[in-house]
């Protein structure tokens, strides 16, 4: 699948330190270091049957952040991002709209990939859907089946209370912890997000993303999907000794992750609603193919609503970065509302905040607009020390606010190092770190 196109990213002096990034695994910031000069990262992409909100813009957003800070640092960055091009949600949205499955997906990708250039997103280096590895996914299942790590299930009912039909394929998660008995490191159900042994909180959380622990025949409820045997009218794939069906969504991250970085890579992100139990599960399924754990950092973004309330489709109150686009909103404008929160705080997208944004982003600019300008070298000394502590992005743009009014306050605000070199620092360090073109 092909990624999108960005701006070439100004080369500044000097360079950043390695940055110091909230783990959910730890609960604390943990410093993210490269290895060897390579960093890795990998972010969940989405299920195709919408448009791009702002809950997702968020997140890209901020992780691009850190695909930033790293290359300030000097470091090469190995980006991978999926698709999750075939699911429940997908097919259900196609057959309540009649429009193909496929089509569905190829278009709603298409717009976001038009919306993360719009936002000046960094690509990442491979950009795969779930149906581009379905034949890995086999493979990887197969081997789990032959290992007792995972099961197939007799014909019963799902969790709707539809009959369901025998040969579904589930990860076997106490043989899977059975793993820690030979390996002190290895993975356990929960352990990636400070859940470890507290089921009351894992059930609901697996219930409400996409799990079903009310499937008849599975040896535990928290068990995942693997396969899911073809149904009538859904779209199936040759699963080889599994029989025709389709991937469960955990693994497709799993695999394409072992597929094209090391292991464990330095981040797994997404939204915090990912946490459990989609990076969890997707760790134990690394851990249970690779004998090593997945990822050595868990990074999650925190949620973003509308006017005081939680966004969701169901509400019909989504803000959509295509929407806010049409009508002639800079998305440099969108970007500065995002990066105005902190990653880790929940917040509320407002047309106050909106207006606020512009009216910065025009501050900025015409700051820059000035032949010369001074102070650019404490704001890049200032913007990257932000964005070392945890992405600390709003103190970042209080930076570029701080060099902004010392250079529309006039001459002897700038004072005598006033220059046209100090211009275009300022312009490449908010562009290079922040993604914002001024």
């Amino acid at each position: 699948m092909k990624s999108w196109t960005s701006r070439p990213v100004p080369a500044l002096p000097g360079t950043s330190g390695t940055p110091r990034v909230h783990d959910t695994r730890t609960g604390a910031p943990e410093p993210l270091a490269a290895r060897d000069g390579r960093a890795s990262l990998y972010v969940c992409g989405i299920t195709p049957y919408d448009a791009t909100h702002m809950g997702h813009a968020a997140t890209y957003v901020n992780f691009d952040l850190l695909h930033r800070v790293w290359r300030d640092a000097g470091h090469e960055v190995d980006y991978v991002q999926n698709v999750t091009d075939v699911d429940d949600p997908l097919l259900e949205r196609a057959n309540a709209t009649g429009v193909d499955w496929r089509e569905l997906a190829a278009s709603q990708t298409e717009l976001f990939r038009t919306d993360m250039t719009a936002l000046n997103v960094l690509p990442p280096d491979h950009y795969v859907g779930a149906t581009e590895a379905v034949d890995w996914i086999v493979t990887a299942v197969e081997g789990l089946v032959e290992r007792g790590l995972a099961y197939r299930v007799p014909a019963g009912t799902g969790q709707d209370g539809e009959p369901a039909p025998a040969g579904d394929v589930y990860f076997d998660v106490a043989a899977a912890d059975a793993l820690r008995a030979e390996d002190p490191d290895a993975w356990v159900v929960g352990s990636t997000c400070r859940l470890e042994g507290d089921r009351e909180q894992m059930l609901p959380l697996f219930t409400g993303h996409g799990g079903d622990p009310d499937r008849t025949g599975k040896r535990d409820p928290l068990d995942p999907l693997l396969w899911r045997v073809e149904r009538p009218g859904e779209p199936a794939w040759d699963g080889g000794s599994l029989g025709a069906g389709r991937p469960g969504w955990h693994i497709e991250c799993s695999v394409i992750a072992l597929r094209h970085l090391p292991r464990p890579f330095t981040v797994q992100g997404g939204g915090s609603d990912l946490a459990f139990p989609h990076h969890d599960m997707g760790a134990g399924h690394s851990y249970a193919l690779s004998g090593e754990p997945m990822a050595e950092h868990f990074v999650h973004t925190a949620m973003v609503g509308l006017d005081g309330e939680k966004m969701s489709k169901s509400k019909g109150n989504l803000v959509l970065v295509s929407a806010l686009r049409q009508q002639g909103v800079d998305p440099a404008a969108i970007r500065v509302a995002i990066l105005s929160h902190h990653y880790r705080t929940d917040w509320f997208w407002t047309e106050d905040l909106l207006e606020q944004s512009r009216r910065r982003l025009a501050t900025w600019r015409e700051a820059a607009a000035k032949p010369e300008t001074a102070g650019a070298d404490a704001m890049l000394e200032a913007v990257r020390a932000a964005l070392g502590e945890d992405l600390n992005a709003p103190a970042a743009l209080i930076a570029v606010d701080a060099w902004a009014a010392r250079n529309l306050g006039g001459a002897a605000a700038r004072g005598r190092a006033a220059s046209s070199e100090d211009t275009r620092l300022a312009r490449d360090t908010v562009e290079a770190l922040l993604g914002i073109v001024l």
